[in-house]
C-alpha cells in the first residue's frame, strides 16, 4: 500500500494534524462527543471504580455482578452517580489535545522524524498537562461512585467521608458535602491526593496507547487490502491499542483509585491491596477498564470526520489521527 506523503509518517495512514483544521468547529465538536461517549460509558466508569475499592469479592463478584446488583438496589440512576460533576473533565480532554499537538509540533521542528518516538513523548506530556485539571474532579467523581442507595450500606463503608444524611436529599448536596470535607480534612491538597499515582498511570498509559497506535496502524496498513477503508483500520487499531495499555498499567490504577479514596500513602495502599489481593491485583477492575477503554477508543476515530480545515492538500485517502482523552 502506498506510502501518503504529505507528512513524514510511514504507516500509509494519513495523519491530519490540529492546525490542518477548523479549530474551532473541532474543539466543539470533540466537547460534543465527549459528552455523548462519556454518557454511553460511565456506567461501566463506576462499575470499575466500586470494583476496585471493594475488598476482594465483598459486594460484586466482577463486572455484570455489579452491573445486575447496581440496577436492582439502586436503579438506573445508580449507574450515573457523579455523572455530571465528571463532564467538567472534558476540559482536561480539550488541554490533553492541545498539548498533545502542540509537543509534536515541537518535536518536528527538532527534526525528530520517528513517529512512534513523536506518539511516545506527545502522549505523555499531554497526560501530564491533563491530570492536573483532571484529578480534583476525578476524587469528587469517585467519592459521589462510591454512594450506595440513600449513603448507606456496605458501599458507604468503602467511603471514608462521612457525608450528612441531609446533604443526600438534594440534587447537589452530596456533592458540596464531599468538596467541603475533602477540604476540611485536606485543605487543598487534598485535591490532589493521588497526583502522582494518578501521573504514574495515565502518563504511561497515555504514552503507551499512542506508541501501540502506531505500531498497529503500520501493521494494519501494511496487510490490509486496498479497498480496505482507512477509517476502519484506525477503528480496529484504537481499542487494540487500549487493551495493551491497560493490562499494562492495571495494578497501578487500581492503587490510585484507593489512593484517592482512602486518603493512605502509596506504600501503604499497595501493601494493603497485595495482602488483600496478591495476584489478583493485576485483574482488579480490569474486565471494566478494558470494556471502557475498548468502546472509547474504537468511537473516538469517528469524531474527526469532515473536519479537516484542507481536505485537498494532499492527494489520496486519508484518516484522521485520534485524539485519546487519556481516560
Amino acid at each position: 500500500m502506498a506510502t501518503l506523503s504529505c507528512d513524514t509518517e510511514t504507516s500509509g495512514i494519513r495523519v491530519i494534524e490540529l492546525h490542518m483544521m477548523d479549530k474551532r468547529k473541532y474543539f466543539s465538536l470533540a466537547a460534543l462527543s465527549g459528552f455523548c461517549i462519556r454518557g454511553l460509558l460511565y456506567p461501566v466508569s463506576l462499575i470499575r471504580t466500586r470494583l476496585q475499592l471493594q475488598r476482594q469479592h465483598s459486594i460484586y463478584n466482577g463486572t455484570f455482578d455489579a452491573f445486575v446488583k447496581i440496577l436492582r438496589n439502586e436503579g438506573a440512576r445508580g449507574l450515573y452517580k457523579g455523572f455530571w460533576v465528571s463532564n467538567l473533565m472534558i476540559a482536561s480532554q480539550l488541554t490533553y489535545v492541545a498539548t498533545y499537538e502542540s509537543v509534536r509540533q515541537v518535536l518536528a521542528r527538532y527534526e525528530v522524524s520517528n513517529t512512534k518516538v513523536k506518539s511516545f513523548v506527545a502522549g505523555g506530556c499531554a497526560s501530564l498537562m491533563g491530570q492536573t485539571f483532571m484529578v480534583p474532579v476525578d476524587i469528587v467523581a469517585q467519592h459521589l461512585q462510591m454512594l450506595g442507595r440513600s449513603g448507606v450500606g456496605r458501599m458507604k463503608r468503602l467511603d471514608p467521608l462521612d457525608i450528612p444524611a441531609d446533604a443526600m436529599k438534594t440534587r447537589f448536596g452530596p456533592v458540596q458535602a464531599i468538596v467541603g470535607l475533602v477540604y476540611k480534612q485536606h485543605g487543598l491538597r487534598g485535591f490532589y491526593k493521588g497526583y502522582f499515582a494518578s501521573l504514574a498511570v495515565y502518563a504511561p498509559n497515555s504514552a503507551l496507547w499512542w506508541f501501540f497506535y502506531d505500531i498497529y496502524c503500520g501493521k494494519l496498513s501494511d496487510h490490509a487490502p486496498d479497498w480496505m477503508p482507512r477509517l476502519a483500520l484506525q477503528c480496529t487499531a484504537a481499542p487494540l491499542s487500549g487493551l495493551s495499555s491497560s493490562i499494562i498499567t492495571n495494578p497501578m490504577d487500581a492503587i490510585r483509585a484507593r489512593i484517592q479514596v482512602e486518603n493512605s500513602t502509596f506504600l501503604e495502599t499497595a501493601g494493603t491491596l497485595w495482602r488483600e489481593e496478591h495476584l489478583g491485583i493485576f485483574t482488579k477492575g480490569l474486565s471494566a477498564r478494558k470494556k471502557t477503554k475498548r468502546e472509547m477508543d474504537g468511537l473516538r476515530p469517528k469524531e474527526h470526520a469532515g473536519i479537516a480545515d484542507h481536505p485537498g492538500e494532499c492527494p489520496g485517502q486519508y484518516i484522521l489521527e485520534i485524539k485519546n482523552s487519556g481516560c
